[in-house]
Parts: C-alpha cells; structure tokens; sequence
C-alpha cells in the first residue's frame, strides 16, 4: 500500500485534516485538493494515485461533475473513487455510483468502514 496514495479532494481543510491524520497513522500516504480544478491537475500528474475521496457537496464544480470530468480521461476510467458525503438521504448512494463513483460512506465518517474500502482498491 505504500506505494499508492489516496487523493482526497474536499473543499473543508478541517475534513482534510481529519482523513490524513487517520490514513497517515495506518501508513497510507495521501494528496488533497480543496477544488475539482486542483484535484484533476494533481491526476494528470504521476502520483501513483491508488483511490480517489471524493467530497460530493463542493462550490463551483461538485462531485459528480468532477467525478464525470476524471472519467472523461481514459488514464482515470479505471481508478476507484469513494463518494464521501454528509449527504445521506434515500437515494443518495444510487445517486453518487450513478455518477460513476466505486463506492459510497456518508459522513460522519465511520473509520473502520473507510479504511476497509480503501485498502480493497489499494491492495489489487
């Protein structure tokens, strides 16, 4: 796992913060973005990106258009994105792999659950 990193693209430092700070003491490195615009540039440079977190409810380009703008790029089609979102209502899951997400965790974020999902995609 140490070689892939997890991208977390989120708009609130304060969720960044909280989700390096539980992956880097599993030892899993990770990259963040507060914007799509930002998160996109860091996937079109070689991080060796393993799973992107994809904050949902963003300003100016959400989740889902960013989602559709990273599977756009044939590089990305492939790559496994967690939807993390507060929001949690019926339909919202559909909503989110719909979008072209792998998997969903509504927040608050149960860790166990997270890092779970997060070491499947990273140990293929």
């Amino acid at each position: 796992m140490e070689h892939k990193q997890v991208l977390i693209i989120d708009d609130d430092t304060r969720n960044i913060f909280a989700l390096k700070a539980v992956l880097n003491s599993r030892n899993i490195a990770c990259l963040s973005a507060t914007t799509a615009a930002e998160g996109l540039q860091l996937l079109e440079q070689d991080h060796q990106v393993g799973v992107v977190l994809m904050d949902i409810m963003m300003p100016d380009m959400d989740g889902y258009e960013t989602i559709a703008a990273l599977r756009a790029n044939t590089k990305n089609r492939r790559l496994p994105v967690i939807a993390v979102t507060a929001q949690a209502m019926v339909g919202d899951r559909e909503k989110c792999l719909e979008a072209g997400a792998d998997n969903y965790i509504s927040k608050p974020i149960d860790v166990d659950v997270l890092l779970a999902q997060i070491q499947q995609y990273l140990s293929v």
